[in-house]
């Protein structure tokens, strides 16, 4: 396994894993139906955004994206997406992307990182952000249409950076 910063190439590895993941309507805000253009423009941000990808034997099987939560005064503070191919989940990608990102946030200056919109009935992905480190610190109460079941809650979670240790 092999991770790295992504390059204008790696999309066409990259859009098939958004779309699955999109689509599920599950797990992120984008809309299932995000045509290819807005996706690209939606992930494959400029600097000081960062996208990383996780290849095996050359292929796209995760992807990452680390940017500031906030503007100007609040730059301070990272946020992050993170993305797996379905057909990969389980081998530990996106805890080795996460370690991986929040370890650069670090070197990059950030003192902390913030999820603004974590899906109430994401347990997976709950688990393994609790596991590294954050917490819960908001909810916004129905915040989210699941495509199965409803309307959920949006958990906004966070972690200071100076807190070993990151993995």
């Amino acid at each position: 396994m092999e991770f790295r910063r992504a390059e204008a190439g790696d999309w066409p590895g990259i859009w098939p894993i958004w779309c699955a993941v999109v689509a599920s309507g599950d797990t992120y805000c984008w809309l299932p139906e995000t045509e290819e253009p807005a996706a690209r423009a939606a992930w494959l941000l400029r600097e000081p955004a960062r996208v990383f990808v996780a290849t095996d034997a050359g292929r796209v099987v995760g992807t990452a994206l680390v940017r500031p939560n906030q503007p100007g005064l609040g730059a301070h503070v990272a946020n992050a997406a993170f993305m797996v191919d379905p057909a990969e989940q389980g081998r530990g990608i996106g805890r080795e992307l996460a370690i991986r990102v929040l370890r650069q946030a670090r070197v990059d200056g950030y003192l902390a990182m913030q999820f603004n919109a974590v899906v109430s009935t994401n347990v997976a992905a709950l688990a393994l952000w609790k596991s590294l480190g954050f917490a819960v610190i908001g909810t916004v109460p129905a915040g989210f249409r699941h495509r199965r079941l409803g309307l959920v809650d949006l958990h906004i979670m966070h972690r200071r950076l100076d807190q070993p240790p990151i993995g």
